[in-house]
């Protein structure tokens, strides 16, 4: 695996002409040395990691998506692909041309970094290879001013579970950004029979096996890009985006598997899943991964309103706790030493009025065997509240359960924030409201609200309040078409941070 340094070398571009995207100058020949077979497009397209002024664009070339090698039918070599940024959907105001090189080396993706427009601005994109153009996507740059941000929360996509309404209706509203928390994919073998429960498909062998090579996560991820309804809540926002565990392998923890791969073969895995997972989403050059490190942790303003810390609580944490003693120990760290003081030094600088931070797992104390969470890191957790208590509102974001939480978090006798647990958009099939984990759950009187079923959330931030949407859907393995409930809604006072239901 090569490398950022190494990768810059064998294209011949240098680290700022990737990440703008720009390999040759305007007047360069952009026509394909070989031709490129029809529905280039066909994973879509995205944006995410947005800026005052920019964002990062993403599009993979995949004309054969499912091809069972896992290189999407394009050739084994560089194709360059033209894009267009402009303030209006026809494009008869383009504010930014540019030339991305789509190599084999990163499954023919290009993560074009746009800079110098606008802040708070609505813009759209397309790109262009040949004579094929690609569907139309709309962004939004992060406002240096503004009195709103609207936000929708999702994580956990298991492709072959269900219909992924969820991302159908984050769609329709079009929110200014989203925030995906973890499991874009999942590694498991998809079996017929078994757990194939998304109705009226079918799958090739090749995805019966639990995925270890990058051509497996490569064409892993274009089974799941295919989703209609997916490539639509991508084209219609910003994302940002962090991983949780089955991008590599379920609840695996730094370089050690609890399945039995070795160390020595494991950080190998670690590292194609690591690439797949760049090639495949919109996140910025920053963020290659160096063979089995990739940083995805991150920070973003809102203007004065929000400051954004975008968490990566998989790849530094301690092993699972061997018992009590261990489990409260005060070394003990689910985010490791860096991004630990990393993320106290944004809090503690931050002067908005709320503070986002938005990772894989749940905050929230439940129950101490519950280690894989943030109760297998008490200490930890209480370092992160205590960080919260002394800088504005603070807003945890998460998932991974495939259930909708609504919670206060507690330091001692004080609520120093909220956390919004958003449920699963296709994982576990269709749900119940209710479930035996219920009670673990509610047994604490500062957990507001439970409910199993599919679904995301909602929420529109101003400087004096948070409303929260919890929606859910009554099925999703029969097909995308339910319509959305609104199970719950919440109000949160920027002076007050507690969950007031509306």
């Amino acid at each position: 695996m090569p490398s950022r340094r190494t990768f810059l070398q064998l294209t011949g571009l240098s680290a700022a002409s990737v990440a703008l995207g720009v390999s040759a100058p305007a007047s360069a020949d952009a026509t394909p040395a070989h031709p490129i077979p029809d529905g280039a497009f066909a994973l879509g397209v995205a944006s995410g990691d947005p800026r005052p002024d920019g964002f990062v664009l993403w599009t993979r070339l995949a004309p054969n998506p499912l091809a069972t090698d896992g290189h999407g039918g394009m050739p084994a070599t560089n194709v360059p692909v033209q894009y267009e940024v402009a303030e209006d959907d026809r494009f008869q105001h383009v504010v930014r041309r540019g030339l991305a090189i789509a190599t084999p080396d990163l499954a023919h993706a290009v993560h074009p970094e746009v800079r110098g427009l606008q802040p708070g601005r609505e813009y759209f994109y397309r790109f262009r290879v040949g004579s094929q153009l690609s569907a139309v996507g709309r962004t939004k740059t992060l406002p240096t001013q503004g009195d709103q941000f609207t936000f929708a929360t999702a994580s956990c996509q298991a492709w072959y579970h269900g219909y992924f309404a969820a991302h159908r209706d984050i769609a329709r509203r079009a929110p200014d950004a989203v925030f995906f928390l973890g499991d874009y994919i999942y590694e498991y073998g998809i079996v017929a029979g078994d757990n194939l429960w998304r109705e009226g498909v079918t799958v090739g062998p090749e995805h019966g096996v639990e995925i270890e090579t990058l051509e497996q996560y490569r064409l892993r991820y274009s089974l799941f890009k295919t989703d209609p309804d997916l490539q639509a809540a991508h084209a219609a926002a910003p994302w940002f985006l962090v991983w949780d565990d089955h991008e590599v392998q379920n609840n695996y923890g730094a370089a050690n598997s609890l399945y039995g791969v070795p160390p020595e073969l494991f950080v190998h895995r670690r590292a194609v899943a690591y690439r797949a997972y760049y090639e495949n989403v919109p996140i910025a050059l920053d963020s290659l991964p160096n063979g089995p490190d990739g940083r995805i942790y991150r920070r973003y303003d809102v203007g004065s309103l929000a400051r954004v810390h975008l968490l990566d609580t998989r790849q530094y944490r301690d092993p699972l706790p061997v018992d009590e003693a261990d489990r409260i120990s005060e070394k003990r760290t689910i985010m490791g030493a860096e991004q630990e003081a990393w993320l106290y030094d944004g809090l503690r600088t931050s002067r908005a009025p709320w503070n986002i931070v938005a990772g894989g797992v749940v905050l929230s104390a439940v129950t101490d065997d519950r280690t894989e969470q943030w109760d297998g890191y008490p200490a930890n957790r209480r370092r992160v509240l205590e960080a919260m208590g002394g800088a504005g509102t603070s807003v945890m974001l998460t998932g991974d359960i495939h259930r909708h939480v609504a919670s206060e978090l507690q330091l001692d006798d004080r609520t120093v924030g909220v956390e919004l647990v958003c449920s699963s958009v296709g994982s576990n099939g269709d749900g119940t409201d209710t479930d035996a984990y219920a009670k673990d759950w509610l047994q604490h009187p500062y957990m507001k609200l439970y409910n199993a079923r599919r679904g995301y959330v909602h929420s529109t931030m101003t400087r004096s309040e948070l409303t929260t949407e919890f929606v859910n859907f009554p099925y999703i393995q029969a097909d995308a078409n339910a319509q959305p409930n609104v199970l719950a809604r919440f109000r949160t006072a920027v002076d007050a941070p507690s969950l007031e239901a509306l």
